[in-house]
């Protein structure tokens, strides 16, 4: 206690209270938490020195006394704050969790090796809402720093069982959610898959979201599992259900998956010698590999097509993702997305259906984008036709990964085409959420997300049947409005200022998730990407919830630079009109 006392009084504690208004038996608690985990982490081992380089040197270059008391006026509750002061790296996390069950309190820094410019958040974990939970306090970091990124973060900073989140690299908006932290580019390249095995073990990290394709194509799941950290997302093996068009082409031919008829071509004359034997246009022209989402083409004439096999083999227009296509047959008919939940023993929930809008403007015209916005569930899929995805493309497909020698872990992103007679066929599968279809089915989730993925990793779905209710949904459907910077998908301003009055706590309007957004120095938010705001709402109908949505676009976002398309959903309101 007189030590928790002396961290508290010395380190600044009183003065933090008088200084900035804040409540003084939280003040204090920071400081108990802070002595309890030196006093915790006394048999630690020392730090290396070449890691986390600016901000230790920082703390490494000043005086003892001042570091203590950076600790306790920022309140860091990270479980890095006495060790980045010190030099010293605590001992396992089971003691902080103690420490913080204790007083039932978990603080939560405002951005990881920054500050936070006036605002603050503060986590709560009690010991009774753990224990009510059943679960462990868990310490999550999520690569990415989109909109999908962001739904996830906000997801899970709900759950009894989080204790803290990082996000690398994030964005301005997730880095405003409480009990999450920021961890930037410079501090952690998720890239260098030692790096984030390193960052999880001195933080305490026992699982990993991996929201980005490109993270899991290159295995760093793998590599995490390899030390005994939890990965949500398939191996390098079975990420190449996403990572090469052929390995899932090749996959649905041999287990009876319903797909398009296709031809895998390394040379250019070999796959136009294949296109003059073709009867009827348009045909599909994919590269093999990953393209950030422009290794499709349509074509419409055999010139097109045969611009495209060109361009592809023979102008290495996508690099070494396109030195092998695949060409397929058209489908026709309405798209929707499917997604579901596998663990690590093969068992399966499904999610729900979505579906966006890939054109950049009104009326599905203009180039194709990442998605201009979207809505769940999709009405063209049906609770029969849903039954039947999960039987004729979900279990063989989970069930010939695993005969493949590569068992899938994570979520499995169906893209699928429905033609007029009902009849579902395969356009593509992801291994990971879709960006904007992850925001609207957080929007409209029930079950604890945090729940769901550790159950993912630990081989424990099954437990939501044997409960009878299985994963849980909102009835309301919801939709979601894409800003983004004028001239995109083709050129656009960075840096512009987004004015925007952010979602009142609990109001129940509109949530503004973040995907290319950076915090300014004054606090302001800038706009660094394309893609850049995605306004989310519910309502009983989608007509209302695009209602919804709008409003908060047209009265909540002051940004002269941004546009967003003003139809999103129109398929699924003319239907409700029709129905009407």
């Amino acid at each position: 206690v007189a030590l928790s006392l002396s961290f508290f009084f010395w380190g600044g504690g009183g003065r933090r209270v008088r200084e900035e208004g804040i409540d003084e038996s939280e003040a204090m608690a920071s400081s108990v938490m802070t002595s309890g985990r030196a006093l915790a982490g006394c048999h630690a081992t020392r730090r290396s020195s070449s890691r986390r380089g600016t901000h230790q040197q920082q703390h490494r270059s000043s005086s003892s006394s001042s570091s203590i008391r950076s600790v306790a006026m920022h309140g860091r509750g990270d479980g890095r704050g006495f060790d980045m002061a010190m030099g010293w790296r605590e001992s396992s996390l089971s003691s902080m969790v103690n420490a913080s069950s204790s007083i039932g309190w978990w603080s939560s820094s405002s951005s990881f090796g920054g500050r936070r410019r006036g605002r603050r958040h503060r986590a709560v974990v009690a010991s009774s809402e753990l224990a009510a939970s059943g679960g462990e306090a868990v310490r999550v970091l999520v690569v990415g720093g989109g909109g999908r990124e962001h739904a996830l973060v906000w997801a899970m900073a709900r759950s009894s069982q989080c204790a803290r989140i990082f996000c690398a690299p994030g964005n301005a908006g997730i880095e405003r959610e409480p009990k999450t932290s920021l961890v930037s580019k410079e501090e952690l390249d998720c890239d260098k898959h030692e790096d984030v095995v390193e960052f999880c073990n001195e933080n305490g990290v026992s699982l990993v979201v991996i929201g980005p394709e490109a993270e899991l194509v290159a295995g760093l799941a793998d590599s995490l599992r390899e030390n005994g950290i939890r990965a949500f997302g398939p191996s390098r093996k079975a990420a190449q259900l996403e990572g090469s068009k052929t390995f899932m082409k090749d996959l649905c031919d041999k287990y009876g998956i319903p797909t398009a008829g296709y031809e895998v071509f390394v040379d250019p004359e070999k796959a136009k010698a294949y296109l003059g034997r073709k009867d009827e246009f348009p045909v599909v022209v994919k590269a093999d590999g990953l393209a950030a989402g422009k290794g499709v083409v349509v074509a419409q004439t055999m010139e097109e097509a045969t611009e495209a096999v060109d361009s592809m083999l023979l102008g290495n227009r996508f690099g070494s993702a396109g030195s092998s296509i695949v060409i397929e047959d058209f489908l026709a008919g309405e798209e929707a997305s499917f997604f579901v939940i596998v663990d690590s023993k093969g068992n399966t929930q499904p999610l729900h259906s979505a579906q966006d809008h890939k054109a950049a403007y009104d009326g599905d015209r203009g180039p194709n984008t990442g998605g201009m916005g979207a809505y769940s569930p999709a009405p063209v899929l049906t609770p029969e036709m849903e039954a039947e995805v999960m039987e004729s493309v979900i279990e063989p497909l989970v069930r010939g990964l695993r005969e493949e020698g590569c068992p899938f872990q994570g979520v499995i992103f169906a893209g699928l085409m429905i033609d007029d007679e009902g009849a579902v066929k395969v356009l593509e599968f992801n291994v990971r959420f879709g960006d904007p279809e992850c925001e609207v089915l957080m929007h409209r989730l029930q079950t604890d997300l945090l729940d769901i993925i550790l159950s993912s990793c630990d081989g424990t779905l099954d437990k939501f049947d044997d409960d009878g209710e299985g994963i849980q949904w909102r009835d309301d459907p919801a939709l979601v409005v894409i800003m983004a910077a004028e001239g995109y998908p083709g050129e656009y301003d960075k840096g512009t200022v987004i004015k925007m009055i952010e979602e009142e706590e609990g109001g129940g309007g509109a949530k503004v998730f973040h995907a290319g957004t950076k915090e300014g120095e004054e606090g302001e938010t800038l706009a660094v990407g394309g893609r850049v705001l995605a306004v989310t709402a519910s309502g009983s109908t989608v007509k209302e919830a695009q209602k919804k949505a709008y409003e908060a676009v047209d009265n909540r976002i002051d940004w002269p630079q941004g546009f967003c398309r003003r139809d999103i959903g129109w398929r699924a309101v003319q239907r409700e009109e029709r129905d009407e």
